[in-house]
């Protein structure tokens, strides 16, 4: 069967059926929506059964092949062998094994974590930006072409893209972030390459605000193909797909069989991480539930809730002690509800019309919000106080530090935590990246990698603006020649 994507706004004479390398670079579809599989592909308790002994290389040839098509599979092969090695996830905690590349640590009987942060940038957005960074290289390669990246974030995405698609041919990467908004670990990983084809601007505003910059320029379409912008947040398809991959590989480390199901917690910002999860579950993987931990922004646990999604703005986007999940408007947050609603493009747009005219929508006196529950999911939120509470009572009990995020994770996980079945919280970075709420809490520094010493030393480059979409459009033109 051939695998085409669509658009979730639908509109077949703007976005028709596509390829996976032809919307590789693009990031939103031309109608504005989220590009998703025609259909989900699914997996069969056969391939169960064959992949549970894979290497994670193998495993993501595997899970992959499914979504991609139109790569020569030795090729991504290829790829993908040299994404995934030990020598780049090599950061794992004391007692863990890199060659498993996303090791699952046991913190009781039932009780996991499942490390995704142990690649250069030390956050789980490594798992999927090193493949992205690869695949760009090979896709640019063989059209001939260059791209200019354009992309927000709130802290780990930035850095987990530089890292990935510095010094790669044909590649320029323009990355906004909020202005004095992320922990000082997070800055300097970004602002501190010198890389020529690497761009820091920090927005004077919030997340949302670099987001809606960064959508704006790319619903301009002229400027768009003129500067042929693309994009690798988590708006990208190819990283929500690779994301997929590491789901299939937890549930295979936290069971014995294939005949058991598994509840994975994510904290969630943007909705990338989880969408994964979904997806991985709407192919048959044996997940039973995805439990879904916001911080104080918590407009995700209000619908999954109330069925109301009511976006904050600027004055309400609180910024927390675990910022890259300090984002009102979540991006795949569009993925989801458009399964959830049957996959009706026509109500996506309606429903999104509201949402970027700076509303939002209530779906709880619908068939589709009594429809949720099917999905698998729950949710719940962590305070600073819970975040402190959890990353003491993790390393008094277990020995484990663990970062923000992570604790907001954990502390949800151990609220809905069924006794019955593996909870698997995704660890999404480590503490060293958050050492100023690790030292509250512990009152001692989180280990450093030795290449992560000393790092905010550095010097940095970095461009502030105001919020001015004219002015990031300004700054893209004086460095792309044309």
């Amino acid at each position: 069967m051939t695998m085409r994507y669509i658009s979730t706004r639908g509109d077949a004479s703007n976005s028709p059926r596509k390829s996976f390398t032809e919307i590789l670079l693009g990031g939103l579809a031309p109608d504005g929506g989220l590009y998703l599989p025609e259909s989900y592909p699914l997996i069969t308790r056969a391939e169960l059964d064959q992949w549970r002994t894979l290497s994670y290389a193998d495993l993501a040839f595997a899970v992959l092949s499914k979504f991609i098509d139109d790569i020569p599979a030795a090729d991504l092969k290829a790829l993908v062998d040299k994404t995934y090695t030990a020598d780049v996830y090599c950061n794992v905690r004391s007692g863990d094994d890199a060659s498993q590349i996303t090791p699952l640590h046991w913190l009781e009987p039932g009780l996991g974590l499942l490390g995704l942060s142990n690649g250069p940038t030390l956050a789980f957005k490594d798992m999927a930006m090193q493949l992205l960074g690869n695949l760009f290289e090979y896709v640019l390669a063989r059209k001939s072409e260059e791209t200019n990246i354009l992309g927000a974030t709130s802290g780990d995405t930035g850095s987990a893209a530089e890292y990935a698609m510095r010094g790669k041919r044909g590649v320029r990467v323009f990355m906004l972030s909020p202005h004095s908004k992320m922990s000082a670990f997070q800055r300097a990983q970004m602002y501190s390459l010198q890389d020529e084809n690497i761009f820091n601007i920090a927005v004077r505003g919030m997340f949302d605000d670099a987001q809606d910059i960064v959508k704006a320029v790319s619903n301009d379409h002229a400027f768009k193909a003129k500067y042929k912008i693309g994009a690798v947040n988590s708006i990208n398809w190819a990283r929500v797909a690779a994301q997929v991959v590491y789901y299939v590989k937890g549930y295979f480390a936290a069971t014995r069989t294939n005949d058991e199901q598994v509840d994975f917690a994510v904290p969630s910002g943007n909705f990338g991480n989880i969408c994964a999860g979904h997806i991985a579950r709407m192919m048959g993987l044996p997940i039973a539930r995805l439990v879904m931990a916001t911080n104080e922004n918590d407009v995700l646990d209000e619908f999954f809730r109330t069925g109301v999604y009511r976006p904050r703005g600027t004055a309400e986007t609180h910024a927390t002690s675990s910022p890259s999940m300090d984002i009102s408007k979540a991006s795949n947050f569009e993925r989801f509800v458009f399964d959830l609603v049957g996959r009706d493009p026509v109500l996506i747009r309606e429903l999104w019309a509201k949402v970027d005219s700076g509303g939002g929508f209530d779906l709880s006196k619908t068939t589709r919000f009594v429809d949720l529950p099917k999905f698998g999911f729950v949710s719940g939120k962590s305070s600073h106080a819970d975040r402190l509470a959890t990353i003491r009572q993790t390393y008094e009990k277990y020995g484990v530090m663990v970062d923000t995020h992570t604790a907001d994770g954990l502390k949800v996980a151990l609220d809905q935590r069924v006794p019955s079945r593996p909870m698997v919280v995704l660890e999404t970075a480590l503490p060293a990246k958050f050492e100023e709420t690790i030292v509250e809490a512990l009152g001692c520094q989180p280990e450093r990698p030795v290449a992560m010493q000393g790092i905010e030393n550095l010097p940095q480059r970095v461009e502030v603006m105001d919020i001015s979409i004219d002015a990031v459009k300004s700054f893209i033109e004086q460095n792309v020649r044309v």
